[in-house]
């Protein structure tokens, strides 16, 4: 399992072998032994795990839930391709407003670590992607809020060649200052402490 800091404080990729012979693949997305090498511990207990298939130009997020409750995920992508984003929203953060972008696929099946707090969206580049995510709370619908993927201060990579299709959340979703305004956003601090809670 190579395993990737990324630039986002608390955030890491992981991609672990894939074994391919002529009747298909087999691997494993997460590892333990990897996981706790870089967090110090096994992940969070599993809340929930759900999936979704998308077709080529969705586009999805970005989500994030309020904190609390918070909502730590590990996502990968085991058929398709899509282009993954996270963007730090936590107020308060050394790298607030920083985004990280990774092309997730069955190919490599490389897994992303998404601390609490942090934002998550991601483009479909093939029909019929599907991007699985672990999470460490269940879905409650009044939680769960949206920053634009198309706001201009953010300037995420949204490659061209693409007819984008949004939810009507989604396409109605604030811009980074706007709902940094509205307080919308989550604490640094209180993220933290949401985040460590999670393994007691």
């Amino acid at each position: 399992m190579q395993v990737q800091k990324l630039g986002i404080e608390g955030a890491f990729a992981f991609t672990p072998p894939v074994h391919r012979d002529d009747r298909g693949l087999f691997t494993s997305p997460y590892q333990e032994a990897p996981f706790s090498g870089v967090r110090g511990r096994a992940l969070f207990p599993v809340r929930d795990i759900s999936h979704n298939l998308s077709a080529r130009g969705v586009l999805r997020g970005i989500h994030y839930t309020t904190t609390p409750p918070g909502r730590a995920k590990y996502v990968y992508c085991p058929y398709g391709r899509v282009r993954d984003y996270l963007v730090d929203l936590r107020v308060g953060s050394p790298t607030f407003g920083r985004h990280e972008t990774a092309e997730l696929g069955g190919d490599t099946c490389q897994a992303l670590y998404i601390p609490v707090g942090v934002g998550h969206a991601f483009l479909s580049l093939e029909d019929d992607s599907m991007v699985v995510y672990v999470m460490s709370e269940g879905y409650t619908a009044a939680n769960e809020l949206a920053v634009s993927p198309l706001d201009p201060a953010l300037a995420l990579p949204i490659p061209d060649g693409y007819d984008l299709a949004q939810s009507e959340r989604d396409t109605a979703a604030p811009t980074l200052a706007e709902a940094r305004e509205r307080g919308l956003l989550p604490e640094y601090d209180t993220c933290l402490k949401v985040e460590a809670a999670l393994w007691q």
